[in-house]
């Protein structure tokens, strides 16, 4: 570069109007362009990269659309350029530039979250709440994520700046109902939790602490769905065997997230934390079942549906060692689920009948799991009110007369007879009151002539 180009960089350098910039000030600002990195000397290239993080800390209302709209395209366009520089540059993340870098992050980033919403989100009736800083907030996270992917990034040296406040912080803002958003954070923590070892058992013990406060106090935390999903990845590293730690996080803090009113929010992810855990440890798989039916919800049948749903997973991976544990008491619950009024939940559970492998299960221990829910399947085929319910009890009843028809006629027998019994039982209870109604009318007659 030629000395009348420098002292022209030198001179615009100077005009910056950085007066009265304070990182949180509301005062009209007055923001000129700085000269382009990639322009300037290297020597010089350091400096103006201070400069340009310095005038990134300015803070800016986006909620006014119409007040410092040149300051605020000056930072638009210096988040871009710091963005390409980090990517394409090399050298750029000298030791210096870090407490900086995160000076952007931490100002632009945590601020106060709008107050949430009480009411139960319904994803297909609600539409997202969307910020109207996050043209501004996407480039300040791309710019974090480009520093954090860079081939130049030390975590060494970042650690004094991304330490546990800092996550505190940054965890924080999951509360976020803006969806695209807490999709960049996914993205953030899943590199900070690769990049940082020491922070991984800190931002574990957090998921806990976010998760059991969900549970036992209130249920407000829109990120949950990326926080678990997060977490299956993290529980796929978990060496094994795993670590009593582990086991107690899956029983004591993601079992209990079933009960929750808002389960539909996160339930796929939930379910493949569980199936990651189980695929880990098979042992593990008597305590995840009986814990699901403990939580098994009693009046939603859309819950219901879900927990179905779970155990088909659960049951597609199970081994046979562990199915012999567990059949007796599930299929007692699976049996109630047969006999629901609600169409959907007789209907997702006879679907566990098109599994091949459930199927194989079920026909090994045939003859304790038919007398558990023969009853429920006969009274269907009588007398469901819902047509294709009837026709696939058809197809289980058949399946089942296949697997042991030599039990199937002996619990169809037992059946009928129970049902003799039983009408018998009413008869004669209605003669008795028959008999009581017509001795009340006589003593009544009686006293009437007296």
């Amino acid at each position: 570069m030629n000395d009348s180009m420098m002292d022209a960089n030198n001179a615009a350098v100077c005009s910056v109007e950085m007066t009265n910039m304070s990182p949180t000030s509301n005062n009209c600002v007055e923001m000129s362009p700085l000269p382009s990195i990639k322009d300037a000397g290297a020597e010089d290239q350091k400096e103006l990269l201070m400069k340009k993080l310095e005038q990134c800390c300015v803070m800016f209302d986006f909620s006014d659309v119409i007040s410092d709209i040149q300051a605020k395209d000056v930072k638009r366009a210096t988040l871009n350029e710091l963005i390409d520089f980090v990517s394409l540059s090399t050298g750029a993340l000298t030791p210096d530039v870090y407490p900086k870098t995160i000076d952007v992050i931490s100002l632009n980033l945590f601020r106060p979250l709008p107050p949430t919403d009480n009411q139960v989100y319904d994803v297909d009736e609600n539409d997202p709440f969307l910020d109207a800083s996050w043209p501004h907030l996407q480039l300040v996270y791309e710019f974090f994520l480009r520093v954090l992917e860079s081939p130049e990034f030390k975590a060494p040296i970042a650690k004094q700046y991304v330490d546990q406040k800092f996550m505190l912080q940054l965890l924080e803002l999951f509360r976020s109902e803006d969806p695209r958003e807490r999709e960049f954070l996914k993205t953030v923590l899943h590199r900070i939790y690769g990049k940082f070892l020491g922070l991984r058992l800190f931002i574990r013990r957090q998921f806990n602490n976010i998760f059991l406060t969900y549970v036992y106090e209130n249920e407000e935390f829109a990120g949950l769905p990326e926080l678990l999903e997060i977490l299956g990845s993290i529980i796929n590293g978990f060496a094994v065997p795993l670590k009593n730690e582990h086991k107690q996080f899956l029983v004591k803090v993601l079992i209990p997230l079933h009960k929750t009113r808002t389960l539909a929010l996160y339930h796929a992810q939930l379910t493949y934390c569980v199936i990651q855990f189980l695929e880990k440890d098979s042992t593990l798989t008597s305590q995840v079942v009986h814990g699901i039916l403990k939580y098994w919800p009693q009046t939603c049948s859309a819950k219901e549906v879900m927990f179905v749903g779970e155990i088909e997973e659960i049951l597609d991976i199970i081994e046979p060692s562990q199915f012999s544990c567990i059949h007796r008491e599930l299929f007692q619950q699976l049996s109630r689920c047969l006999a629901s009024p609600h169409f959907q939940v007789a209907e997702r559970t006879l679907y566990l009948w098109n599994n091949e492998y459930i199927l194989g299960l079920i026909e090994e221990h045939s003859s304790t799991i038919l007398p558990l829910i023969f009853s429920s399947l006969y009274q269907i085929s009588k007398h469901h009110w819902n047509a294709t319910i009837v026709a696939l009890v058809y197809n289980v009843l058949k399946t089942f007369m296949e697997m042991n028809g030599q039990l199937f006629d002996k619990l169809t027998a037992s059946y009928k007879a129970e049902r003799q019994k039983e009408q018998k039982r009413l008869s004669e209870r209605e003669d008795l009151w028959k008999k009581v109604d017509a001795l009340c009318s006589r003593k009544k007659l009686s006293q009437i002539n007296e």
